[in-house]
């Protein structure tokens, strides 16, 4: 199914824009943000591994938690929690796909405690002049593929990030500007029955 590949597995790379100027930022500060950012929500958009473009919704309650809602024509859905990612598509008769949260490098910003400064967690730290651009792997589970993820500063923000799946595959998820804190109901991450997220 296209919406396991586009988000854990496939696509191509994309630029982050509209960065603000910053020396590189440091893994600490990094590994700070991500941890004091326990929910958040705004749009994205996707380079699929096809070359078409995704849209959609992104919902974010850390640890653990990530919702995926996309704008039409697609039709995916994707879910993880409960130490799982389900990949639903709502208009196919198919029963969803289900795979190990663990086995995604997502699960390393959606860790409960993000330690950038892990011994071989990071094997990648670069600051192109506009962004600092992180590569991100499980030490334990190097097989699994990493995540880059881009930060423009002073204050670290995520812009966007890459998978690069065990494969070979690459996903680009762009941010728009998400909007921290507020309460995101526990049953937007429910896996086996995803509710109707609320209005926008």
């Amino acid at each position: 199914m296209r919406f396991l590949k586009t988000i854990v597995l496939g696509a191509a790379l994309a630029v982050a824009g509209n960065a603000a100027l910053a020396d590189k930022l440091p893994l600490a500060s990094i590994s700070s943000y991500l941890n004091d950012l326990t929910t958040a929500k705004g749009a994205f958009t996707q380079i699929n591994g096809d070359g078409t473009i995704s849209t959609g919704t992104i919902y974010i309650k850390r640890p653990g938690r990530v919702r995926f809602e996309y704008n039409a024509p697609d039709t995916g859905l994707v879910i993880a929690g409960s130490n799982t990612v389900v990949i639903f598509d709502t208009k196919s008769n198919q029963p969803p796909e289900t795979y190990p949260l663990a086995r995604t490098p997502l699960s390393i910003i959606l860790a409960r405690d993000v330690n950038l400064g892990q011994a071989k967690m990071v094997t990648g730290h670069a600051y192109d002049g506009t962004a600092t651009t992180v590569t991100a792997q499980d030490p334990e589970n190097p097989q699994y593929g990493n995540i880059q993820m881009k930060f423009t500063g002073p204050k670290p923000e995520l812009r966007q990030w890459i998978i690069n799946d065990g494969n070979g595959g690459q996903t680009t998820v762009v941010l728009g500007e998400l909007q921290k804190g507020g309460n995101l109901p526990n049953k937007l991450f429910d896996v086996g029955s995803p509710g109707k997220a609320p209005s926008r």
